[in-house]
């Protein structure tokens, strides 16, 4: 599996952070800019590449970053065989049932869950609200967890196939 790592100026500092952490960790990593800080760049220039080479490659996966996560991921989810999904930092659910069925206070099942369910390829996260810890977490558990396979999970995807 390969990771492609995306940002623009507002994600910068954060991009730079998790490709060394990913390195770190053994990961064969790409990066497909930005390549230096530029306050004028616009992200969908930097997530169309990644989110390019993840729809040609969906076993690939690739962490993008922005201010929010949401521009880009409505860019990254333009290509056919992308699944992105938002992490904006470790805020505590006032609700959450793990995938057992169990109440959870773990603020990254949200992750776990973009990928078990919706076998998400990419996650985008949102720079200007996440600490570096937690994006970290929110990358080792997006990249750790695999999805369930369930048949249920499948067939909602299929559909989701079917939209574009």
């Amino acid at each position: 599996m390969k990771v492609y790592l995306a940002t623009d100026h507002a994600g910068f500092d954060l991009k730079e952070k998790i490709y060394t952490y990913l390195k770190e960790k053994g990961y064969e990593i790409e990066d497909c800019g930005a390549y230096e800080f530029d306050e004028g760049d616009d992200y969908p220039d930097f997530v169309g590449k990644a989110a390019e080479k993840v729809d040609k490659n969906p076993e690939d996966k690739a962490i993008i970053l922005g201010g929010s996560g949401e521009g880009e991921a409505m860019a990254a989810n333009k290509f056919p065989n992308v699944r992105c999904a938002v992490f904006y930092g470790a805020m505590l659910p006032k609700v959450a049932i793990d995938v057992a069925g169990n109440k959870s206070t773990d603020p990254f099942e949200i992750v776990r869950l973009t990928r078990e369910h919706n076998d998400a390829n990419i996650l985008s996260l949102a720079a200007r609200f996440a600490t570096e810890e937690d994006a970290k977490k929110a990358v080792e558990v997006f990249l750790e967890t695999s999805f369930s396979g369930a048949q249920r999970h499948k067939r909602r995807i299929e559909k989701m196939e079917k939209l574009t």
